[in-house]
């Protein structure tokens, strides 16, 4: 018989995140994929600063808090000092895809042996709900209340797009958390991107498309429905990069 049991991944803590937000979805896969791999005593994750600010408290393993932005650049020390411990970040759309591109990218080029697991939905979460660089076009925030338009704020940055483009980047793959068939691919691609780094292959990412109820101003299930039928369409899943992959 086979009975459900809380990963050992996760410390016994309950979450501050808001009711329906997919933070707690995404961590308990990490979690889950850490454990099987057999690597929870030889991990080390790196907190960025936003909504995830608090995932110290949640993973069972070595944690760092890194200054707002800095998770890659911090995940390059460690893995660089500890080369045979498997290092992650943790990082929001605004954190990753703002100010701190610069390290991600970089880090990318460098093809630093580490993974990162970026949440995208679509706003600055914790600080109040502005707009993001993945916010989408029409769509209001505290900073954008007419919508976000092109001619003002750019187009959204598609980050598993522009990583893809970097040579030395492993696998990265963009999933999705709206359902349970969407679930369970995206931790197979978590434990894939795991797994390359166990294997030396060098950079990894996980884009994950997900939710921000509160921000978003809707209910739990409405906020799922959203991201599935309009963010989809700008961020679609699947594999952008793969180095084992074969034509």
């Amino acid at each position: 018989m086979i009975r459900y049991e809380r990963s050992k991944g996760l410390t016994d803590v309950t979450t501050h995140y808001c009711p329906g937000c997919t933070h707690g979805i995404l961590h308990k896969l990490v979690a889950e994929v850490l454990e099987e791999l057999g690597v929870l005593g030889k991990s080390i994750g790196i907190a960025s600063v936003g909504c995830s600010v608090f995932s110290y408290e949640y993973f069972n393993c070595d944690m760092q808090q890194s200054p707002h932005g800095r998770a890659c650049a911090m995940a390059t020390g460690v893995k660089r000092v500890l080369p045979d411990r498997v290092v992650f970040t943790y990082q929001g759309d605004g954190d990753l895809g703002s100010i701190g591109i610069a390290e991600a990218i970089h880090a990318a080029n460098r093809g630093e042996n580490i993974t990162v697991i970026l949440a995208n939905n679509a706003t600055y979460g914790m600080t109040g709900g502005q707009m993001a660089p993945t916010t989408l076009i029409g769509q209001t925030t505290t900073t954008s209340q007419y919508g976000r338009n092109v001619t003002e704020h750019g187009s959204p940055l598609r980050i598993s797009e522009i990583f893809a483009q970097i040579e030395a980047a492993a696998y990265i793959e963009r999933v999705a958390l709206h359902d349970i068939p969407n679930i369970r691919k995206a931790k197979k691609a978590i434990k894939k991107a795991f797994t390359y780094q166990m294997e030396g292959k060098g950079f990894t990412m996980i884009e994950v498309v997900s939710t921000c109820p509160v921000n978003w101003g809707m209910k739990p299930r409405q906020a799922l429905d959203w991201a599935k039928e309009h963010m989809l369409p700008i961020y679609p899943l699947g594999v952008f990069k793969d180095v084992d992959a074969h034509d």
